[in-house]
């Protein structure tokens, strides 16, 4: 029971990465609060997870339902400890084809919401002595992929808040690090319709020949949420088969 008696936050908890990260914080004894905007995604998971979880509509770009969030979870659980930032989008696209509504939307998610969010529980860690801010970025924050600006950009800024957060926030024993992950077979992988030949290829990419599974990117965030870690900050830590090691 790693996380006994600890309190989390998991956006994007309804699927993929998010689901797999709430299955296992629960099994380590967390109470957990998944978010996201469809909550017939959400109510599943909360079910199969039980009275340890509570299932919560938010939109993290928008700073009341951010905050309708945070009250929810300390109505419900009494507290917060952790908070895991992995909602996020991927809008494939060049400088060139991006709209503004495609550039906007992928920094509202996956940049304002991380800062959003964060800004809302630090008092509430800050009170608890301490926490453990996670967030997920990718092997993108460190190198570059073709079609990918938009979600290249803000995954690079999801590095760099993670890192000057942790200065931040080290005196009041908030830690602040991030999972790289590469490619995770999840929902939003496939969206792309990959046919068989280009899955192969993307297999290739990683030396440990195979895509990445919840469950691998969930045993680093329980490691970084646990006590195990409590020296450990401003850390990215690639979860990748190998892929940024090439």
């Amino acid at each position: 029971m790693r996380l006994a008696e600890k309190v989390a936050i998991i956006t994007g908890g309804g699927s993929g990465i998010g689901r797999g990260i709430a299955l296992a914080f629960a099994r380590g004894g967390a109470k957990v609060v998944i978010a996201g905007r469809d909550v017939k995604k959400l109510d599943p998971v909360a079910r199969e997870i039980g009275p340890a979880c509570l299932a919560q509509q938010a939109d993290i770009s928008n700073n009341q339902s951010v905050e309708k969030l945070v009250a929810a979870t300390l109505e419900n659980f009494g507290g917060l400890h952790i908070l895991v930032n992995n909602a996020g989008v991927l809008l494939p696209g060049t400088a060139e084809s991006h709209t503004e509504d495609e550039w906007s939307r992928t920094f509202d998610v996956n940049v304002r919401g991380i800062w959003l969010l964060s800004r809302a529980v630090l008092p509430h860690m800050r009170a608890a002595g301490g926490g453990s801010i996670i967030n997920i970025a990718s092997v993108l924050s460190f190198v570059a992929a073709r079609n990918r600006v938009a979600y290249s950009a803000s995954k690079g800024a999801v590095l760099a808040m993670t890192r000057a957060m942790a200065l931040d926030h080290a005196s009041e024993k908030i830690r602040v690090n991030c999972i790289c992950p590469g490619i995770v077979d999840t929902e939003m992988v496939a969206r792309f319709s990959m046919d068989e030949n280009a899955r192969r290829q993307r297999i290739a990419m990683h030396p440990m020949g195979r895509f990445g599974q919840p469950e691998d990117i969930a045993a680093v965030a329980v490691f970084l949420a646990s006590d195990e870690s409590s020296w450990i900050t401003g850390a990215a830590f690639p979860v990748d088969g190998g892929y940024t090691a090439q």
